[in-house]
């Protein structure tokens, strides 16, 4: 039997950037668990396991059982989500043509996001590109589940 999870607690775990960390959830428990490239490494390099500390053992033992199970699956990692295409579509959704011509130009090359960032507080819109955000994380998550067949809240 599945697990009913919520679609608050996905969008939280996808809402994690990081390239060296990989969010699983557990069909069967609902459980969340996030792996580390470090760990899997370890892993693939079939280190010794004595030679870590305790809590790192442990954290290895956990990357085992989520990579040789079936019942762990990835979430949509960044790549899934494509932070600059929601940013795009959040440009033409402004009413006004003018701040949207502004915004995309600001998303334009080298830098992007750290201008965008700038630019929506500057024009005083962070509030509304948090929600729009928020949404098109939350249409990510609920056509993953949908796809994976998992029943969620």
């Amino acid at each position: 039997m599945k697990a009913i999870v919520s679609l608050k607690a996905v969008v939280e775990e996808m809402d994690v950037p990081s390239d060296e960390c990989h969010a699983h959830l557990n069909k069967r428990s609902g459980e969340f668990v996030t792996i580390g490239d470090e760990e899997i490494s370890i892993l693939e390099r079939g280190d010794d396991l004595e030679d870590y500390p305790a809590w790192q053992q442990d954290v290895i033992q956990k990357t085992q059982e989520v990579l040789g199970s079936d019942e762990y699956l990835p979430l949509p990692s960044k790549f899934d989500i494509h932070e600059y295409a929601i940013m795009e579509r959040f440009c033409h959704s402004i009413e006004s043509e003018r701040l949207s011509h502004t915004l995309l130009n600001q998303i334009r090359g080298s830098g992007a996001f750290h201008r965008f960032e700038d630019a929506i507080h500057r024009h005083g819109i962070a509030d509304e590109w948090y929600r729009f955000r928020q949404a098109a994380l939350e249409e990510i998550a609920i056509e993953w589940l949908k796809a994976h067949d998992i029943p969620y809240t």
